[in-house]
């Protein structure tokens, strides 16, 4: 065996579709043969594409004329300084400029990108990439101003990490992979900051500010032995460290042109370098946004859209349909409310089809043990209440999720249901699917809702809350964001199901309204609700990215404030199982079963209740067949344009069928 192997096997085993399971052969060949392979893979696989009916589309890119995609957008950026942001509305813009050192094809697999190839030492803590030679930065009108090298990532990974620029995806260099003294750099900026260069021993309301020990940015483990080779020391083993780097805070930027921008980084086009796909060739918040193909990108072959305009629209949701049909723009979601009367239609019933579901996003109704709300809604009664774990388990049983999810997907919600944290086809190990690993294999296989157990649980429940000094009806506030299409319905229906089995004379759910900006920040993160629908999506991927919402600290369901013994103990347990599947790298069966006894813990308590995958792009009238393009069930792949092409029409639902089984057919062959 070659002394320095690539660890791609758990990057490799990603899957696409809920219910798909696929599996590829571990390999002990030299990384330069994996890369090698690798890059066959994307230059047979990564550009092929469909027609409407699920073949070789008839066109290539030598016969394409220029093709102008165009959409409406109703919700603008807040940013283009792609290593601050952690929208995924601003990721749809990023992904398209500013390549990273892998990518990935059309079914998953990763495949070379900035880096041509990369190695690991054998335990996976000290990463090599090679950089592509002759990658230029450009300016947003095309023209060369840089060489990409290595010391792109170390400017990056030194910005990232510098607390004064108040990046809100520093975290990636500290969880799944842990950087060498990154987080030691972050606390020591901290301090500077907190401290005013060491000015203040005492913050404005009188607390003592606690020294960190200095860490200079040429410390942390990120450096470049030469301009095109970069190495990454970690401080502890990471098997699966290539499927981090598609995450925005892993992107490159140039030092002097970063230096030189200073606050101004990102503020719009100008202040931007750009070496992806597109070049932002006009940027007008709340009026229009313009990409155009980059005249000197290195894989300019498997760029076949010319150009992209995005409109901005407040009413895009409404207006797309009627202004697809028109042929004024190339692509409109058609929603639920509308849907029935499209597939009705003898003009319209072929021009609407659906979408591969999302599995990067994971949604569960989390119970908040540090409630802070408002008197009324009785916090103190509420707290009593979510410590009990047969009243927990009796909202659980009571909630029938496909009813719920009726509401996002008609016609088949079982497809989005999820009965487990970790959406099921997200990885396998030996062929053998994540979520089928002992004991989630047992929660896999079965329905929560359970209204015969749901009464039983309320019983056993109601004696020992009214000896803990609770009362009835419970109240349970369950808020929503209204600028979110249907979850006020949704809401509406999770309220009679779960008051209809249990009885309002025993909980009484209180739906409320959040504000539209800033939901998260003033309801989740804040810790004011009961009961509500999160979501979680996958920084990398292995399993380990789905225990991080559950984590001490987390801003989820705070149950590590709990006071209760007996919640605090199952606290306890969960963080060492999960301390215990983390430390596991060199034996995925082994890390996998580690990691489902942990989650089974939190499903079994009925801590958290899983609900859903995210429903993809929904029903879509479309002119671009989304299997084409680049996918991975993290990160930013999803996002991206290259390899897509523009088609003179929409798929109808069977030729959308037709081909996602094309597709999947030849994802199973690329993995093998």
């Amino acid at each position: 065996m070659c002394p320095k192997k690539v660890f791609l096997l758990n990057v490799l085993l990603i899957l696409s579709l809920s219910a798909c399971s696929y599996s590829v052969p571990t390999s002990s060949a030299p990384s330069a043969v994996i890369n090698e392979q690798l890059e066959e893979t994307q230059i047979e696989t990564a550009g092929s594409s469909y027609g409407k009916t699920g073949t070789k589309a008839a066109k290539d890119q030598s016969d394409q004329t220029f093709s102008t995609y165009r959409t409406l957008y109703s919700s603008e950026v807040s940013t283009l300084n792609y290593l601050v942001t952690s929208s995924a509305n601003d990721y749809a813009i990023t992904a398209n400029i500013v390549d990273s050192l892998v990518d990935y094809d059309q079914f998953g697999n990763i495949v070379p990108g900035l880096a041509l190839k990369w190695e690991s030492n054998d335990d996976a803590t000290v990463w090599t990439f090679h950089i592509r030679p002759d990658v230029k930065w450009v300016d947003k009108d095309g023209n060369p101003v840089a060489d990409v090298t290595a010391d792109d990532w170390v400017a990056a990974a030194e910005y990232v990490n510098n607390a004064a620029n108040g990046s809100s995806t520093q975290y990636m260099y500290n969880t799944g992979a842990v950087v060498r003294n990154a987080q030691a750099y972050y606390r020591y900026t901290a301090y500077l900051v907190e401290s005013e260069n060491g000015t203040r021993t005492e913050d404005e309301e009188g607390n003592p500010i606690e020294p960190a020990d200095p860490v200079l940015p040429d410390e942390i483990g990120v450096s470049a032995a030469d301009d095109h080779t970069l190495i990454y020391t970690l401080d502890q083993p990471c098997p699966f460290f290539p499927s981090v780097l598609t995450y925005t805070s892993y992107l490159p930027v140039n030092r002097a042109f970063l230096e030189t921008s200073g606050d101004m980084f990102g503020i719009d086009n100008d202040h931007l370098l750009y070496n992806g796909a597109y070049l932002v060739s006009a940027y007008e918040p709340q009026e229009k946004r313009v990409l155009v193909k980059n005249p000197l990108y290195w894989d300019a072959g498997h760029v076949y859209i010319n150009e992209i305009v995005n409109t901005y629209n407040a009413e895009a949701s409404t207006l797309e349909p009627v202004m697809y049909l028109n042929g004024e723009v190339d692509t409109a979601l058609i929603s639920t409310d509308i849907l029935a009367a499209w597939l009705e239609d003898e003009s319209t019933k072929d021009l609407v089809h659906g979408s591969r579901p999302d599995t990067s996003f994971s949604y569960f109704y989390a119970f908040n043990f540090d409630p802070q709300f408002d008197a009324e809604y009785e916090p103190a009664n509420w707290t009593i209440a979510v410590n009990n774990e047969n009243f927990r388990h009796a909202v659980m049983a009571a909630l029938d999720r496909r009813k719920a999810l009726a509401v996002q997907e008609p016609y088949h919600p079982e497809i989005l249901m999820n009965n487990t944290v970790t959406p099921k086809a997200f990885a396998t190990s030996g062929g053998k699917d994540f979520t089928d690993y002992a004991p989630l294999a047992d929660i896999t296989a079965r329905d929560s809702y359970d209204p015969e157990s749901a009464v039983a649980y309320r019983d056993a429940a109601i004696k020992e809350l009214k000896d803990a000094g609770a009362t009835f009806p419970v109240k349970v506030l369950m808020p929503y964001n209204p600028s979110t299409v249907n979850w006020d319905r949704e809401c509406q229906i999770v309220e009679q199901q779960i008051e209809g089995v249990l009885g309002s004379d025993f909980i009484d759910i209180i739906i409320q309204a959040g504000p539209e900006t800033g939901f998260l920040s003033a309801i989740r993160r804040s810790g004011n609700y009961a009961f509500m629908k999160c979501n979680w999506g996958a920084d990398y991927a292995d399993p380990q990215t789905w225990s991080e919402p559950f984590s001490d600290g987390n801003s989820y369901n705070f149950w590590y404030k709990s006071e209760n013994p007996d919640v605090q103990k199952l606290f306890a347990e969960y963080t060492a199982a999960v301390e215990k599947a983390s430390a596991i790298y060199n034996d995925d069966p082994a890390r996998y079963e580690a990691f489902a006894k942990a989650e089974a813990m939190l499903i079994e308590h009925a801590v958290v209740v899983p609900f859903s995958i995210f429903p993809g792009k929904g029903y879509l009238a479309s002119n671009i067949n989304f299997l084409e393009g680049e996918y991975a069930p993290y990160g930013m792949a999803n996002f991206r344009y290259k390899y897509l092409k523009l088609h003179d029409s929409s798929m109808s639902m069977d030729e959308f069928s037709e081909a996602l089984s094309s597709w999947e057919e030849e994802r199973t062959r690329s993995l093998k």
